[in-house]
């Protein structure tokens, strides 16, 4: 007698995706960006200036450079709010060792180790003992600013080498252009192959859009995010460094604040607060226009605090604009033809 053997189920449908609104695209926010640098040039007077401009590429430094890795981690789905801390903690350890004795030669990679350790605490809190990263960072972001204070009070540090400080804020012959910026571009390079033309980064966005997906298609979930959260760290601590030296001076408030700006940057470039979409190019198109819009604002002797609610704006549109559309479009199509 023959037995007919049953045929195999249906291999169960994969979980959706799990992807926010769609949000602008890098070229949308740099049209944006050329519009607003145009129409700033002929309405503000001293904005186009060669001057000014490398004021302005100075402050897009900083931004720019947090964001190269912080976009990685937010493409996962996760968030780090104490990168500016860490900038802080970072600068006043770096005063408190020049007080010390130490070279700044031995100071910077003591300080970049620091910054490892400190994005090692988020990834750990994160990854192994499964904790929201949202938390996690809003926790470090008053422990590391915290432990700034302790590390060297209210008082500032400002006898740094003037070899180093005018490096800071040198620029390239007479174009005006910072010499950070050339280091800056080689990073952004690099962050753009490792995100777009890797398979390091095809995970990262499949993580952000599906981690039980990613983990069963053989990504190591846990163990890349932990590794993400060190290197912003990391080059958060760089951060602290340019800081202090642009500056020169190594405070324990330096860069407050600093982390609305870095997101915001990486918001309005594109990159979903959800996970899983964004690119690289928009991110710093959308550094150029956070930083553009201040600086004008600046010149037009708007007052600080203002531009604290400008930054604000800008935040919450980018969060809220692409909900808006998707509802919008959603609408339209299950409207009657």
């Amino acid at each position: 007698m023959t037995v007919e053997t049953p045929p195999a189920p249906a291999p169960a449908a994969a979980a959706p995706a799990r992807r926010g609104p769609t949000l602008p695209s890098g070229s949308v926010i740099t049209t944006f960006l050329v519009l607003f640098l145009v129409v700033a040039a002929f309405s503000v007077e001293g904005f186009a200036s060669t001057r000014n401009a490398g004021f302005l590429l100075l402050d897009v430094v900083v931004i720019a450079l947090i964001a190269l890795p912080l976009t990685l981690v937010v493409v996962t789905g996760e968030i780090d709010l104490s990168v500016a801390s860490t900038v802080g903690l970072c600068s006043a350890v770096m005063g408190q060792l020049w007080v010390a004795g130490l070279p700044l030669e031995a100071i910077v990679p003591l300080v970049l180790v620091l910054g490892g350790v400190l994005g090692a605490v988020n990834g750990f809190l994160v990854t192994r003992l499964g904790l929201p990263s949202l938390a996690v960072t809003i926790g470090t972001l008053a422990l590391y600013r915290g432990l700034a204070f302790v590390v060297l009070g209210d008082q500032a540090v400002a006898d740094f080498p003037r070899a180093w400080t005018t490096w800071a804020i040198s620029s390239i012959g007479s174009t005006g252009i910072p010499t950070v910026v050339v280091p800056l571009l080689v990073l952004v390079a690099v962050t753009a192959v490792v995100l777009h033309a890797t398979p390091i980064g095809r995970s990262l966005y499949a993580m952000g859009n599906s981690e039980d997906a990613a983990r069963f298609s053989g990504i190591d979930v846990a163990r890349t995010k932990l590794w993400l959260f060190v290197v912003t760290g990391v080059v958060s601590a760089l951060g602290g460094v340019y800081w202090t030296l642009r500056y020169g001076s190594a405070r324990a408030d330096n860069a407050t604040g600093l982390e609305l700006q870095v997101i915001a940057a990486i918001l309005l470039g594109g990159v979903s607060i959800f996970g899983g979409s964004g690119g690289l190019l928009g991110v710093i198109a959308g550094a150029l226009l956070l930083a553009s819009v201040r600086n004008a604002l600046q010149l037009v002797n708007v007052p600080s605090d203002v531009l604290n609610i400008v930054t604000g704006v800008l935040l919450i549109t980018a969060v809220v604009a692409p909900q808006v559309a998707a509802r919008v479009k959603g609408r339209r199509r299950r409207a009657p033809a």
